[in-house]
């Protein structure tokens, strides 16, 4: 089944299903495409609904952290944050969250902002942003208390008709229901759909080549991209003035700007104009990296005909919480003599199979899976043995291990909604523990020509 280039240059190079895709577009509209958060204590948050007073164990009485639900429409996290903070008059590194939302979309999410009274907050006022007050909590929000997102999301003008449409949908689940659920790919907003370049700029990190690091997020153009963007991305990667781009850059470029304002009168301190990005935006460049290896290995186990709900020989496996969410800091290897063993826990539930997320803390897989991520990296030009921190790489190398299903949980089609004027649309609805993508569940079902037209 034919991959589009731009999956490939992320690496999923493969589908884990043989069913027909269904086409069809998904975030035509922001309504379409909901994300509402779900706490480890049960907590969701809601685009709708006034949150409940006991999340987290929160009060009314004064502590150093107030819980509120952020409720965003159309705006990226980090963006969104920034300006709560700007509206608070305080550093937004007093504004802590969870997990990124998708930016395309309604989304509600849980935020804690240090030292700040439920009055003040109760005042922010910025367009398309809700932050409604829960109360007090003594310690800030974490990717500790996120268990996952539940999903609504719209599929407009599927390619079957509507009669048999939803049997399309149902024999995919079906299938990535078999195989413990869909591959856990890291998704397309990981790297950037229009200009998918952030794993580009982590590899030129973790190698320590800052200068092209940052000529490559400064001024690598994209055909996707708006038409200005463009041009000033062209202007700048031929002049490499960066006096001038600080003028010319379009004001939706904020993140470049920041350093662009740096450069402009340091022009060769590319350390230092990273270092003006969010934290987390500055570990993301070199996760993003780490995510593509991870993106390739899974597509080569798949190449390779080798299982998703069973473990080989070599493998690693990690123990699942009563919660559903995997323990990857609890880890073991699979032998011949363990090999029966763990298959039937993971066939229970309670183990699953898990690839390395490559990085100077964690080892590669055994066995033939270890030979397969030996033989990427040699293609990828890494030496696995002459790994090193640099100055900006340890803030996001250390690396890990990652489930490679991602279960499909209260998965629901919802509505098909009659043709109108020529359109009619798919609505569904599922939860993902966190960490995993609904747009990889998406790419299972609609199988994209070209997913950037078709909103992924």
């Amino acid at each position: 089944m034919s991959v589009p280039d731009i999956d490939k240059t992320i690496g999923m190079e493969v589908f884990a299903t043989k069913t027909k895709g269904i086409s069809g577009k998904i975030k035509g509209s922001v309504d379409d495409f909901t994300v509402e958060e779900v706490l480890v204590d049960g907590s969701a948050a809601s685009v709708n609904h006034v949150p409940p007073s006991r999340v987290l164990g929160s009060t009314l009485q004064r502590q150093s952290y107030l819980l509120c639900i952020l409720v965003k429409r159309n705006w990226d996290t980090f963006v969104a944050v920034k300006n709560i903070a700007k509206s608070l008059g305080i550093d937004q590194t007093r504004v802590q969250f969870a997990g990124i939302k998708d930016a395309k979309a309604i989304t509600a999410q849980h935020v804690s902002i240090e030292n700040v009274s439920m009055e003040d907050a109760q005042k922010i006022k910025v367009k398309d942003i809700q932050v409604r007050t829960i109360g007090y909590i003594r310690e800030k929000m974490s990717l500790f208390y996120l268990l996952g997102n539940n999903f609504t999301i719209t599929i407009k003008n599927p390619n079957p008709p509507e009669v048999t449409v939803a049997e399309h949908i149902k024999q995919t689940i079906n299938e990535l229901g078999v195989q413990g659920g869909a591959p856990n790919f890291f998704g397309h907003q990981r790297f950037g759909t229009t200009r998918p370049i952030t794993h580009l700029v982590g590899k030129a990190i973790v190698q320590g080549n800052f200068e092209q690091a940052g000529m490559l997020f400064l001024a690598k153009p994209s055909v996707h991209e708006h038409p200005a963007s463009r041009q000033a991305r062209q202007e700048l990667e031929t002049t490499k003035n960066f006096k001038t781009a600080k003028e010319t850059f379009p004001k939706q470029l904020r993140f470049e700007r920041q350093m662009l304002n740096h450069l402009a009168d340091n022009p060769g301190d590319f350390i230092a104009a990273f270092q003006r990005l969010p934290l987390k935006l500055q570990a993301l460049f070199v996760q993003a990296h780490q995510s593509y290896l991870f993106n390739r290995f899974l597509s080569e186990r798949v190449k390779n005909s080798l299982p998703l709900n069973e473990a080989v020989v070599g493998d690693f496996v990690v123990g699942v919480e009563r919660s559903g969410l995997p323990l990857t800091n609890v880890s073991k290897i699979v032998f011949a003599e363990n090999l029966a063993e763990i298959n039937a826990q993971i066939k229970a539930g309670r183990h699953r199979v898990a690839l390395p997320i490559f990085g100077v803390k964690q080892k590669l897989s055994q066995g033939i899976m270890g030979q397969i991520e030996n033989l990427v990296l040699e293609q990828e030009g890494i030496d696995a043995g002459n790994l090193r921190v640099n100055e900006l790489s340890r803030l996001g190398g250390r690396g890990g291990l990652r489930t490679i299903v991602a279960p499909i949980k209260n998965f629901k089609l919802q509505n098909v909604s009659p043709r109108q004027e020529g359109e009619f649309g798919v609505t569904l609805s599922f939860m993902l523990l966190r960490g995993s993508y609904a747009t990889v569940v998406l790419r299972e079902l609609i199988k994209p020509l070209d997913p950037v037209s078709s909103g992924f």
